[in-house]
């Protein structure tokens, strides 16, 4: 089968290989033929090494697909099944899992160091545990969450990273009410899946900051109240809240002068949500002093910050509402040999979010 993979890290670009076979297929397993990926920025840091994996590895893991096998002990699926693939499963045991917090288990990162595919003699891995930019994939049991016949597989995709992440940013970890005000730095796909919960939320004001006007065009398409530049956002802070700043800021970008931004922006006692993943190196730009006196709150948000199959089944009730909109994300869709070119789209900023699909 076909599949997309770096050797090493530090690549820029994927290799494409049609002689993969997936492998450790058994009991408490699941065999996925993925029907479609999309593609978000921690792939190109999978890329990087900013994200650490074992190498070589299958990229990808925003997707959804259908059940080709069930392994023994297997119950919650059959064969002929929709699945999203949720790449933080719940193992059901550990203290986070016990109280509501999935989207901190740490069993799905486990998945990531043990083989998943073959080729040319060679152990291939899957990143983030998934190794959605293949054909098919075998994944351990609790990766495959059963997807309702409603929802389309490319829906079903963006659920399984991107949407859950920003909409549960804006509507667990932030918690954002009815007329609060609201901006979001960063107008990617969970930049804009944030200003979509802030929407469902109630926000009053939604102000998008980005510095790529098709991404602030975007951003208003799906609920921005405003949307500025990065320059601008000072202006805005002052023209749109009297200088207080906002109840809740969403970092969906991972730098530290975006963090900075946020933070400045935010008002006294107010949130500031970490959303973008940074690297080791990038230090939180913040003193003591101005925390403590600022009384802000810094809030990371790991998908969606609630148990995921929760926050699953609340962005399902909002779209069947018709209160989001999520097949609108995909800009651009492309089969999986052209993954490339789709990581190029996205990189230049031409694409909201880009769809991988296996025909």
């Amino acid at each position: 089968m076909l599949a997309a993979l770096i050797t090493a890290p530090g690549q820029d670009k994927l290799e494409i290989r049609d002689a993969v076979e997936a492998t450790g297929f058994g009991p408490g397993k699941v065999r996925v033929a993925i029907k479609a990926t999309g593609l978000c920025h921690s792939d190109l840091s999978g890329m990087s090494g900013k994200i650490p994996g074992p190498a070589p590895l299958v990229l990808g893991h925003e997707g959804a697909g259908q059940v080709l096998e069930v392994g023994d002990g297997v119950t919650h699926v059959r064969p002929g099944d929709r699945v999203i693939v949720n790449w933080r499963p719940a193992c059901g045991r550990c203290p986070h899992c016990r109280i509501g917090e999935s989207n901190l288990c740490d069993s799905g990162s486990q998945a990531m160091r043990v083989p998943a595919f073959t080729s040319r003699g060679t152990d291939l891995y899957r990143f983030m545990g998934a190794g959605t930019f293949a054909e098919e994939v075998v994944l351990d049991a609790g990766f495959a969450v059963p997807l309702p016949d409603d929802v389309s597989y490319e829906a079903a995709a963006l659920i399984g990273c991107g949407v859950t992440t920003g909409i549960g940013a804006a509507i667990n970890s932030s918690g954002v009410k009815p007329g609060e005000n609201v901006a979001v730095i960063g107008c990617g796909g969970v930049g804009i899946s944030a200003v979509m919960g802030a929407k469902a939320a109630g926000a009053a004001q939604i102000v998008a900051v980005d510095p790529v006007a098709r991404r602030r065009d975007w951003a208003r398409d799906f609920g921005a109240t405003t949307a500025v530049a990065p320059d601008e956002l000072a202006g805005a802070v002052a023209d749109l809240t009297g200088g207080l700043g906002f109840d809740h800021v969403i970092e969906a970008v991972g730098r530290p002068g975006t963090v900075r931004s946020a933070y400045e922006a935010a008002r006294r006692g107010g949130t500031m949500c970490l959303v973008g993943v940074g690297g080791f190196e990038d230090m939180l730009p913040v003193n003591l002093l101005e925390l403590f006196v600022s009384a802000k709150r810094i809030v990371p948000s790991v998908y969606g910050g609630d148990d995921v199959t929760r926050t699953y089944d609340r962005i399902i009730g909002l779209l069947r509402a018709g209160r989001i909109d999520l097949e609108a994300l995909v800009t651009h869709r492309l089969p999986l040999a052209q993954v490339n070119d789709a990581l190029d789209l996205m990189r230049t900023g031409e694409a909201l979010r880009v769809m991988l699909t296996n025909d």
